[in-house]
């Protein structure tokens, strides 16, 4: 199956939600692939819109493979081969000033939500590794949430039965769990780049309408 873009990825995953909706939810969206659809499904639920500052480690000769993952809090590593602790060092140096700025241009008229004792939603627009959503559970898990779900619309079979194992995470909603994985883009028609000022004008208007 294809998406036609995010925002209808995010209306299907809205739709498989819905037992959730005026719960004591927090959507937190990973950007910023996934703030289309975390705007979505927030407005669907009722529910705040936040966003996890997480950023995925790349393999020195592969960026896009992810070794490990952070935030601004914690990091997650794989066992890769030929990985210096030197590079990975810097890696985390580079990345996490990254994150502070994005914190920074985030939470210029905002504040992050309280996690403690709520349901928190972490929504992406796919997965591969799942490297980056797992330092987030850990980063959430740190402020004592009531229940922990990951929402996403696709993913390897492989990637979801690591999440469902893993300790602290309640539960998985994937829609689609193709076989043949390669890259989140391939399931959708239209995959754009989704920039800063998009995401952010998504995260400050969901939120702009909740408080209304």
């Amino acid at each position: 199956m294809m998406f036609k873009d995010r925002n209808d990825a995010g209306m299907q995953l809205a739709e498989s939600l819905l037992d959730y909706m005026n719960q004591d939810v927090v959507v937190l969206a990973i950007p910023r692939g996934g703030l289309p659809l975390g705007a979505i499904i927030a407005k669907k639920l009722n529910a705040p819109l936040d966003v996890a500052l997480t950023k995925k480690i790349g393999h020195p000769f592969n960026k896009e493979y992810a070794i490990g993952a952070l935030s601004l809090e914690n990091s997650i590593l794989n066992d890769a081969v030929g990985v210096t602790k030197g590079y990975i060092d810097e890696e985390i140096n580079k990345l996490r000033k990254k994150l502070k700025a994005r914190h920074n241009q985030y939470y210029k008229n905002n504040v992050p939500q309280n996690l403690e004792d709520r349901t928190v939603i972490i929504v992406d627009d796919g997965i591969a590794t799942g490297n980056t959503i797992l330092v987030t559970v850990d980063l959430v898990k740190m402020q004592n949430p009531k229940k922990i779900v990951v929402a996403i619309p696709v993913a390897p079979p492989s990637t979801v039965k690591k999440l469902e194992n893993y300790p602290g995470l309640d539960a998985v909603i994937c829609l689609e769990t193709p076989y043949n994985f390669h890259a989140v883009g391939q399931f959708y028609e239209e995959f754009y780049q989704v920039s800063d000022e998009e995401a952010i004008n998504l995260f400050e208007s969901t939120n702009d309408i909740k408080q209304a």
